[in-house]
């Protein structure tokens, strides 16, 4: 079944505060009750995969002001029927970057989360069950504004919190810090 990979990332995935412990339950029971999660065409929601981009030094992280929600976030999209989430991740951080030269810190999640998305245009309101890997560069960090963006900008730690961004970002923010501390120490 080509949702096992996703389940198995799942069953390993360690929750770091009280909001994800839901929301990984949230997301593995979704995964489990609907055999068509990967497609955007699920009108209740679905699995979409998401990038923290960190740069080669690990001192700044990449987000986008979302056109369509108006807001600062990390990169990302719907999985369009791919159950392989982190190809969907890097996929949707190359297209909305503009950058080709990133690999995965690791192939262990790095963050869940379940929002709600608001109706527009005719599409109703429904979920993302997003699935989020920590990212960085290995080569150009000059990155390229799309479609889906409005602005696209390289934010150190301090930086990110000045922004009104939401509770999960401030979340994936002190995850960052937490890895870029140990990777110093090391």
């Amino acid at each position: 079944m080509y949702r096992h990979a996703l389940l198995d990332l799942l069953g390993r995935y360690e929750p770091r505060d009280s909001h994800e412990g839901p929301n990984r339950a949230r997301i593995d029971a979704f995964v489990r009750a609907h055999a068509d999660c990967f497609e955007r065409s699920l009108a209740v929601g679905h699995i979409t995969g998401s990038a923290w981009l960190i740069d080669r030094a690990g001192t700044h992280v990449l987000l986008t002001h979302h056109r369509k929600l108006d807001m600062w976030l990390q990169l990302g999209g719907h999985a369009d029927g791919d159950p392989d989430v982190l190809a969907v991740a890097l996929r949707e951080a190359r297209e909305e970057s503009g950058i080709d030269d990133m690999v995965p810190v690791s192939t262990d999640i790095f963050d869940v989360d379940v929002h709600p998305i608001p109706e527009r245009r005719g599409e109703p309101p429904h979920d993302h069950y997003d699935i989020r890997f920590l990212l960085t560069t290995t080569g150009s960090e000059k990155t390229r504004i799309s479609d889906e963006s409005n602005d696209l900008r390289w934010f150190t730690a301090d930086e990110v919190l000045r922004l009104d961004v939401d509770a999960s970002v401030r979340r994936m923010r002190a995850k960052w810090l937490e890895y870029h501390r140990a990777e110093s120490v090391s």
